[in-house]
């Protein structure tokens, strides 16, 4: 792994093996419905509360992701996961019966970037294969940040709409894959950033308190 300023190149890229995305009614009714795997109508997914139905889509993107690879839970050294409930509860119940060594990440909206980084450098350092995840869902992330949808409280017309759904990715080193999967995107390097605050005290309008690091990555 090399280092040219803050970004780290790496010596023999990782692969991204397979990857699956699953979505709640809304997410299905958007332009990129046809991108993924499942859109449920039912944003409980017959759960008991809206945590553990997050936690019932990852798990669906965990295993699907895995299907996809042709791999089983034995075969991961580790997966990185976050959500955005505490103590990354939704992810501690989604892998729970599945026994891979569970590394909890939170980067709020930066979750799976962040999971992909730190998994393309477990693997560059010795790591086989690993999983790369995150969720969050709409109605868990009110209660968590805001207030529970039974409150009926008026949405400002800032307020930001957390997505429904879950996404998964496995990634391995090229030694361990197959021939055919060769050609399948690399992550050639990882670039995390520092902490931006131009004082947005807005706490509904997420989006103007992200784009100033979008500005200083794009200009």
């Amino acid at each position: 792994m090399r280092k040219k300023g803050k970004t780290y190149f790496f010596d023999t890229p990782p692969i991204i093996m397979s990857g699956a995305g699953v979505v709640g009614k809304k997410e299905g009714e958007g332009p990129l419905r046809n991108a993924f795997d499942m859109i449920f109508e039912d944003t409980t997914l017959g759960q008991d509360s809206f945590e553990l139905s997050e936690s019932a889509m990852l798990h669906d993107a965990i295993i699907r992701a895995l299907s996809k690879a042709n791999r089983s839970p034995q075969e991961i050294d580790f997966v990185l996961c976050g959500d955005l409930l505490d103590q990354c509860t939704g992810s501690c119940f989604a892998l729970k019966d599945l026994e891979i060594p569970f590394v909890g990440m939170y980067g709020a909206c930066s979750t799976m970037a962040l999971t992909l980084c730190d998994a393309s450098m477990l693997i560059e350092s010795g790591a086989g294969t690993c999983v790369a995840a995150a969720s969050s869902h709409f109605a868990s992330s009110e209660r968590q940040f805001r207030f529970p949808l039974e409150y009926g409280g008026q949405r400002p017309p800032t307020a930001q709409w957390t997505v429904t759904g879950a996404g998964a990715m496995v990634l391995s080193d090229q030694k361990s894959v197959e021939q055919s999967l060769k050609n399948n995107p690399h992550i050639s390097a990882v670039h995390i950033g520092t902490i931006t605050d131009l004082g947005i005290k807005d706490a509904n309008n997420m989006g103007a308190a992200m784009a100033p690091v979008d500005a200083i990555l794009r200009p």
